[in-house]
């Protein structure tokens, strides 16, 4: 290995939030060793690749200039001007007299971090933070990653200052992960539930219901959400990794899956598990519960007999820090709610997986994120996607993490895949969105 590959970096402060964002730029991203110093004399004294970041006036040949964010602590209002740059397309936290037009550690950190989720802001009615509200909307980048359009760029002067760099990428890859929200529309629901659905059938005189309700009932027909063979072919046709998120809370007017002690609905988890993997699809009553959290995630191991460290929240009912702080307090490693419920896109700003960091506690922890930009709910209604443009407009976001090398992580559900009418046929979107993913 050239020992120049390795980057010996100055700054004048080390502080938590340089090593993450440091770690996420060299390490993850384009797979450099560096070396953080606050030793301007081992600076000068370093013969081999070195680069400064600071605020602070200096001699160097490839030097960066610091925004104030990463050398702070705690959570404040920053400002925010974006910008327009011939290589760095949009960007913010301008720098002056610095090789980049503007500080990109600190601007990476303040998206990846979430930054702004932390500061005030209008929820919405289940009390999550809207994507109107993101810098991302408000600019127009939230269907573009755009830290990794920034670090391509990034790497590009790095190998022109830097001639021999040993600049290595992750591959691409593509995960189907699908949320069971509901098992099936009609079976197994008990006895009670099943008496409510004939009731409320009639009092609406929706005959439609009643028919095909007795017709599942009576094994006549297949219930409507029962997808899971059609899953499973298309799973094997494309030898695909697939996550199953199970809904295993208690019943509630947001949470209406089967009750976790229903032997055929544990059959079916135990079936699929057999081909994927199981994560938890925390209920809408355990967000601010994590007692609830922790029953339903031992309900989960229970069935499965495996360790449960995978999750991603129902509703994408995602509020910081105290989510997250939650899921690593039980276990969790690693977190697939990273993602707006009505739209699609990046709503980190980057395409690759990433541990979070805790502004709090102003620390990297160990929870892994895996951020989702597609979902067929957001395509139908958000984007108006039909089953003929389906592809073409899922394919602008695909093809951006394929570009950059990233994760690509989509949300279908069960009952979209379902015979159900109000998604009569959209099983072959999901084969679409697969063909074009693999």
């Amino acid at each position: 290995m050239n020992p120049n590959a390795h980057i010996f970096i100055y700054v004048h402060k080390i502080t938590p939030r340089i090593k993450y964002i440091f770690n996420l730029v060299f390490k993850d991203s384009l797979g450099l060793t560096f070396t953080i110093n606050n030793s301007i004399e081992d600076f000068k004294a370093y013969e081999g690749y070195k680069l400064s970041y600071t605020n602070q006036e200096i001699e160097s040949n490839f030097h960066i200039a610091a925004h104030t964010l990463l050398f702070e602590s705690g959570i404040k209002e920053q400002t925010v001007q974006m910008q327009n740059h011939n290589e760095y397309f949009k960007y913010f936290f301008k720098t002056y007299h610095s090789a980049l037009p503007f500080d990109l550690f600190a601007a990476a950190f303040y998206l990846v971090s979430r930054y702004e989720e932390y500061l005030p802001f209008i929820p919405d009615a289940f009390n999550r933070f809207e994507a109107e509200n993101s810098l991302a909307y408000q600019y127009d980048f939230l269907r573009i990653p755009l830290i990794n359009i920034w670090i391509a760029e990034f790497e590009i002067e790095l190998k022109k200052k830097f001639k021999n760099l040993n600049i290595t990428h992750k591959k691409y890859s593509y995960t189907s992960t699908i949320d069971i929200d509901t098992a099936y529309k009609y079976k197994q629901k008990g006895v009670m539930r099943t008496i409510g659905g004939y009731l409320k059938a009639i009092a609406t005189l929706n005959k439609h219901d009643l028919i095909n309700r007795t017709s599942v009932l009576l094994k006549k027909e297949k219930d409507p959400f029962d997808s899971y063979h059609y899953q499973l072919e298309v799973q094997k046709k494309y030898e695909l990794k697939v996550i199953y998120f199970y809904l295993l809370g208690d019943y509630g007017i947001n949470d209406k899956n089967h009750p976790s002690n229903n032997t055929n609905f544990q059959r079916l988890i135990k079936h699929l598990s057999d081909y994927s993997k199981p994560g938890i699809h925390p209920s809408f009553g355990s967000n601010e519960n994590t007692n609830q959290l922790k029953v339903e995630i031992n309900r989960l191991a229970k069935i499965t007999h495996r360790d449960i460290i995978l999750s991603r929240q129902h509703y994408s009912m995602l509020k910081f820090p105290d989510t997250y702080a939650s899921l690593l307090e039980l276990g969790i490693t690693d977190d697939y709610s990273m993602g707006y419920a009505n739209y699609n896109g990046f709503r980190a700003s980057i395409c690759s997986p990433f541990y979070w960091y805790d502004l709090d506690d102003e620390l990297e922890t160990g929870l892994k994120i895996h951020s989702f930009c597609l979902s067929e709910t957001s395509l139908r209604y958000k984007d108006h996607a039909t089953l003929e443009n389906i592809g073409s407009i899922a394919k602008i976001i695909i093809d951006e993490v394929k570009k950059y090398n990233g994760e690509l992580i989509t949300i279908f559900h069960n009952d979209t895949m379902g015979t159900a009418n109000d998604w009569k046929s959209w099983e072959k979107a999901y084969e679409e969105i697969v063909k074009l993913s693999v």
